[in-house]
């Protein structure tokens, strides 16, 4: 799922590409714009190390409707999944994801420039992926849930939904 989070610093835009069954984040990318450039960033990013989904699942933002956006999932016959208009549940993951990043990192600083910021949240998602414990993985972080999912299934057998 792909999803702009609230506003960092003074105005910069992030944006999380997340497998759904493990809550492993992907790929992001910070922007002080919500134009579709740094959405479509991200996506090649995962895209480029993780291979594609079958599904993206975002919510209508103006950057998840744009040509770019859906011309790179449709080159990479991705199906194109969109919340409905006003309803947070459909992607109830990353919308956690937000909310733990803005309690347990952003909440916490006070940063001076948009490389700071960056530089944070860049800390704060590896210690999200790799060491930060998740009840519904079985106290597990979601990288170790990617990896031992992806070693146990066989490629043809892999459902990968991201959003």
């Amino acid at each position: 799922m792909a999803r702009p989070a609230t506003c960092l610093w003074p105005f910069l835009y992030l944006v999380a590409i997340m497998d759904w069954h493990t809550r492993k984040v992907l790929a992001w990318r910070i922007s002080n714009t919500l134009e579709a450039d740094f959405c479509v960033a991200a996506l090649n990013e995962a895209i480029h190390k993780f291979g594609p989904p079958e599904i993206m699942n975002t919510d209508q933002g103006s950057q998840f409707t744009s040509f770019a956006w859906t011309d790179r999932l449709r080159r990479s016959t991705i199906r194109i999944s969109m919340d409905g208009k006003g309803r947070f549940l459909d992607n109830i993951f990353v919308e956690r994801l937000w909310r733990s990043m803005k309690y347990e990192c952003v909440y916490l600083h006070a940063w001076e420039t948009g490389s700071e910021a960056r530089a944070g949240v860049g800390k704060w998602m590896e210690f999200y992926n790799h060491k930060r414990p998740h009840s519904s993985l079985g106290g597990k972080p979601p990288a170790v849930v990617y990896w031992q999912r992806n070693e146990t299934t066989q490629p043809d057998q892999q459902e990968q939904r991201v959003a």
